[in-house]
């Protein structure tokens, strides 16, 4: 509606246009606003790091402007004169990006050069402006080592320490920087990814969220949610609800059955069996181990490595996707996925704290879990330990 209250279509019918949609065009990144701090969300493959791409490639033609952009560019009074220079906190260039990624990350794109922005259509080499860090203490050191820089993509930024929101929101407020951060903000269960990802959404100025069709072959909805899956003998099995968290590897489809694929999926084909299970059954039990029984956790978590048609697992599966007038037998497959024990374990000990050191190594021990597996897999959660 325009100010008069005639709508775009009575407008366009003036022109002697027919009736369209016009849509807001795709524009170029703007360098000229201090002190944001954009979120770019969505799923996997729905082009987070192509967007950092792209900014990229602008702040590259920006750069060759003259000095009367240089001026807009790197002035710290654009916002109610929250920012003075008479400060003495330099004059930071927007048009000068950095892109920083986690080291947790740095085995996605194995066969790029080790300063390339990749993604899943292409790479920018970006030289001397790119760089991995392991928190928010490493980033903070690359701010104070790079006053003249102005925009700093922080890639997957939901993979740090709490720290960085505040960090990123002090820095902006004081010096004008802007921050981009391309990352998931939901989980493979369709949850806030963790207390980072939450405070880096009070913390955002802005707000872009992305989408992806869904890749089920049957659908092409669009999809906002990150579905996590193993492939077990061609089979495609959706990841349990307590599968770890955070599992680091490359962005390849692999075939190894302890090993995830993702790709994205609307609300009818994003699969995730377990979560009642989980809060029914698997929770209470490492409650009462946590409360110094950990016999009953020890048997359940024995019937699923050993006979889990036996266990409470299985009944919970056939109860809920079989046995019902609408059966959902997609979710079963889940069952196949080797190391169910281990994932379950490590779900009690790396997120929820209810199982002691102590009695992981003994779990491992009576049971002859896989060692190697665990290992990993709290190595990824930010929880090593010796087994």
């Amino acid at each position: 509606m325009d100010r008069d209250g005639r709508d775009d279509d009575d407008f366009l019918k003036s022109l002697g246009f027919p009736a369209l949609r016009i849509h807001e065009a795709i524009r170029h990144f703007d360098f000229r606003q201090a002190g944001r701090r954009i979120l770019v969300i969505g799923p996997m493959g729905s082009g987070k790091t192509e967007y950092s791409a792209r900014l990229w490639r602008d702040s590259r033609v920006a750069g060759k402007k003259g000095p009367a952009v240089a001026a807009l560019t790197t002035r710290l009074d654009t916002q109610a004169n929250l920012f003075r220079k008479d400060e003495g906190l330099g004059d930071a260039d927007r048009r000068d990006v950095f892109f920083v990624r986690s080291i947790m990350d740095r085995e996605r794109f194995p066969d790029y050069p080790p300063d390339a922005l990749a993604y899943r259509g292409g790479f920018e080499q970006c030289g001397d402006r790119i760089a991995a860090v392991h928190d928010s203490f490493e980033l903070e050191q690359l701010l104070e080592a790079h006053p003249e820089v102005g925009t700093w993509v922080v890639d997957e930024a939901a993979f740090y320490d709490e720290r960085i929101a505040y960090l990123m929101r002090n820095e902006s407020e004081k010096r004008g920087l802007i921050f981009v951060c391309p990352t998931l903000i939901l989980n493979f269960r369709r949850e806030i990814f963790n207390a980072t990802a939450r405070l880096l959404v009070e913390t955002a100025t802005d707000v872009y969220p992305l989408t992806a069709y869904c890749e089920h072959q049957d659908c092409i909805e669009d999809s906002f949610y990150t579905y996590r899956y193993y492939l077990s003998d061609g089979i495609e099995c959706p990841a349990l609800y307590f599968d770890p968290l955070i599992i680091i590897g490359g962005d390849r489809e692999k075939t190894d059955p302890r090993e995830p694929n993702y790709c994205t999926r609307c609300d009818e084909h994003h699969f995730l069996p377990g979560k009642e299970y989980t809060y029914f059954t698997l929770k209470p039990l490492g409650e009462a181990a946590s409360g110094g029984n950990p016999a009953p956790l020890l048997d359940e978590l024995g019937l699923i490595k050993n006979d889990p048609a036996r266990s409470e697992l299985y009944r919970s599966f056939k109860g809920r996707y079989l046995d019902r007038e609408d059966p959902k037998p997609e979710n079963m497959d889940a069952l196949r996925v080797p190391c169910m024990a281990e994932r379950a374990l490590c779900y009690l000990f790396a997120e929820q704290n209810l199982v002691s050191v102590e009695q992981l190594r003994s779990f491992v021990a009576t049971l002859d879990l896989d060692r190697e597996y665990l290992v990993k897999r709290l190595s990824d959660n930010r929880r090593p330990t010796t087994l």
